[in-house]
């Protein structure tokens, strides 16, 4: 059953909630891979599914399933893999959140593995002379580091939901650390692109450059032995290889030890690392439960979106047509204004989620909303709350993150978004795992006028998030599982995913494929290169604020399809990155 908003925990529950490949792909192969994958729901019944990031993650994930393991099983291995070959954006040094259907006992669970500031972090951690830093010299280097939460976390997971024994989650991930992979065009472009960051760091040099010094070009062989080692520790010793011990000495000596920017990470900080588990937060939509992380994560600001949304025939409108862009847009730049104002870690500031999504403070911030002219200023509401805005940081640079939805045989469903923050963290490798940036997520401005902001840093703190793994229902059964990497526009990427399968009943992959129009603050971005620039002069002269610009995204995305037949899963993988899906 679904529960109304709780007034006092600000939450909800889904059928009872707790708290609680082979090596050596050429590139043509991808490609032949990927388009055979992506056309699974045309011609096949897949009942068990992965959509990630890179084809050898995706099929080390399968291969957990095939064994009869859980998703959650697929999880770690697709994490394990992602660590290897797509070191730029997620990682064993990074951090997560996650979903959890447990399509047995029915039970929905949010999984909190963000990273946290360490205990000696205070709120002018990112200021100089009483300034905020330049961002590019924030990132780089231990202070932007926060204590890695994905592994504990994936531990807990894995405890509770999953079926296979931990150490072989690890065995597709050290076998290919250890015989290599062909570096794809994406990974060639960003080490070059940080080439000048990554040098400065040895032991980034000594994995993503030649001896020579020049950064790894497409194709080249990447092997990393010390990730294999590493993962092998993992493997026999738990998340404590990486939290106590001989690993966490050296990521501490890496943090504090950082030769232009070092940190305050201790010992004591990674051993007392623990994630958090508990209620999703839950919001009907027309014919459907729409179910998130709570916050720090960014889910409430996608089901924010998705409750004013309902208060429109959106599905009557043309997916690529202005009137669907200026909702959209409108709808993203209200949510932004609260999200700005209210949004932080709930352990140390009052974040009112149930306020936020409550259906009569809905109705009220929806009457402004037209898709015939534009409102001049979005201002934060005024919810059940309390808390300082601080002014809109600019958007960050953004290529640290991933998504995985996977669905397995038993009706098990996980949605992970899991990152290191910005593209390759802080610019830190430690026994061949990146170390995240996560800490520039917290605003660099501990006040405003005289007041704490309240994304402030704080020793302890999760930093507010983005990241929206979603989960979604239709009378008690699991719908689709979607999610996307993206910086700040992870909101509107999901947002408009979940528009796109739930009100134009478009599959996945289309969903996916969708050019992007999403609010970033009061701003509202069109895709440049698609079909969404074209709608540039219809939605400035209806005084919307428009700016066109590259948006990266990452979707992927699963639907279930019930029919005579039984079920069946269509999947999508963002064309915009080197994702697949696999299905059987």
């Amino acid at each position: 059953m679904i529960r109304a908003p709780d007034e006092a925990g600000a939450s909800f529950a889904l059928g009872g909630c707790r708290r609680a490949a082979e090596p050596g792909y050429t590139r043509t192969m991808f490609r032949v891979l990927a388009f055979l994958l992506l056309t699974v729901p045309a011609w096949a019944q897949p009942r068990q599914m992965v959509a990630a990031a890179h084809p050898l993650a995706a099929e080390a994930g399968m291969a957990m399933l095939r064994a009869g393991g859980a998703a959650v099983d697929a999880a770690v291995a697709v994490q394990a893999m992602l660590t290897l070959v797509e070191p730029q954006s997620s990682g064993i040094g990074g951090g997560a959140f996650a979903l959890h259907w447990n399509g047995q006992d029915r039970r929905l669970t949010a999984w909190d593995g963000r990273e946290t500031a360490p205990a000696a972090a205070r709120g002018d951690l990112f200021l100089r002379d009483g300034e905020p830093m330049p961002f590019a010299v924030a990132v780089a280097g231990g202070r932007a580091v926060g204590v890695p939460g994905v592994m504990r976390m994936l531990e807990e997971a894995h405890r509770a939901h999953g079926r296979l024994p931990w150490a072989d989650l690890f065995q597709p991930a050290i076998r290919q650390a250890e015989e290599g992979f062909n570096v794809s065009a994406r990974l060639a472009q960003v080490i070059a692109d940080a080439a000048s960051d990554l040098r400065a760091d040895p032991g980034a040099r000594a994995l993503f450059f030649t001896p020579d010094g020049t950064p790894l070009a497409e194709g080249a062989r990447l092997r990393n032995p010390q990730l294999a080692a590493t993962l092998r520790a993992l493997a026999e010793q738990g998340a404590d290889a990486i939290h106590r011990g001989t690993v966490s000495a050296d990521i501490v000596r890496a943090v504090r030890g950082h030769r232009t920017n070092p940190g305050f990470m201790t010992a004591d900080d990674l051993a007392g690392y623990r994630p958090l588990s508990g209620n999703a937060i839950c919001l009907p939509y027309r014919v459907f439960t729409i179910c998130t992380p709570p916050p720090p994560s960014g889910g409430a600001v996608v089901l924010q979106m998705m409750g004013l949304l309902e208060h429109f025939d959106v599905g009557s409108l043309d997916p690529h047509g202005a009137d669907a862009a200026m909702l959209l847009g409108e709808v993203g730049r209200t949510a932004f204004a609260d999200r700005n104002a209210y949004m932080a870690d709930p352990a140390f500031v009052p974040v009112p989620v149930a306020g936020l999504l409550d259906r009569a403070y809905l109705t009220g911030r929806a009457q402004p909303i037209s898709p015939d002219r534009a409102q001049a200023t979005v201002r934060a509401g005024n919810p059940r709350r309390s808390g300082a805005a601080p002014p809109a940081q600019p958007a960050q640079p953004e290529g640290g993150t991933s998504h995985v939805s996977i669905v397995d045989a038993m009706g098990n469903a996980l949605a992970m978004t899991t990152t290191v923050e910005g593209a390759f963290g802080a610019r830190i490798v430690v026994r061949g795992f990146v170390l995240n940036n996560q800490l520039t997520d917290f605003s660099f401005r501990p006040e405003v006028d005289g007041r704490a902001v309240a994304n402030r840093v704080e020793g302890g703190k999760r930093p507010r998030s983005s990241m929206s793994p979603t989960l979604v229902f239709r009378d008690g059964e699991l719908e689709a599982a979607a999610g996307s990497p993206g910086g700040a526009r992870i909101i509107g990427y999901v947002a408009q995913s979940l528009v796109a399968m739930l009100d134009w009943n478009m599959d996945p992959q289309a969903a996916a494929t969708l050019p992007h129009v999403g609010a970033l603050h009061d701003e509202v971005e069109l895709e440049g290169g698609t079909a969404a620039a074209g709608l540039f002069a219809a939605l400035a002269a209806r005084g919307l604020p428009v700016a066109v610009r590259p948006m990266n995204s990452g979707l992927h995305l699963i639907r279930v399809q019930r029919g005579p037949q039984g079920v069946r899963l269509q999947g999508g993988a963002d064309p915009r990155r080197e994702g697949v899906v696999l299905g059987e």
